[in-house]
């Protein structure tokens, strides 16, 4: 029986540049690593992302692939991307699923492991 399955890592960083605190407006850009540890080929067709800020405000965004891609990945490639979010807070955190198309039609989802979105600490 066909194993299913990717494993998804994340990277964060915090854009100063293009934050704005004093007006609640806090940018971050991430970096993911989707590798298909299957044992079948695969096609990531679509992504729900869940964004929550500090104060539980949540977003949800939902569309066909990831930066204009719809990877096609064998056992044992990967797809690294970088993408960003902005949150009216200095924290909150991300997380959701992509939903997925083995070569041999079974559907399938992968979590995305939540991940925090924080600025980083700094010692005076």
């Amino acid at each position: 029986m066909p194993v299913y399955d990717f494993a998804v890592t994340v990277k964060t960083q915090y854009l100063e540049d293009q934050s704005n605190p004093d007006k609640d407006h806090f940018v971050f850009a991430y970096t993911i690593t989707i590798k298909n540890t299957g044992d079948i080929a695969a096609q990531l067709i679509s992504r729900h992302w869940v964004i929550t800020d500090a104060n539980n405000r949540i977003q949800e965004v939902r569309g066909l692939g990831v930066v204009g891609h719809q990877p096609l990945l064998q056992p044992g490639e990967q797809f690294e991307y970088s993408s960003g979010t902005q949150i009216a807070t200095p924290q909150g955190s991300m997380g959701g699923e992509y939903f997925c198309v083995a070569e041999d039609g079974h559907r399938f989802e992968v979590a995305i492991p939540e991940f925090l979105l924080s600025l980083p600490r700094t010692l005076h």
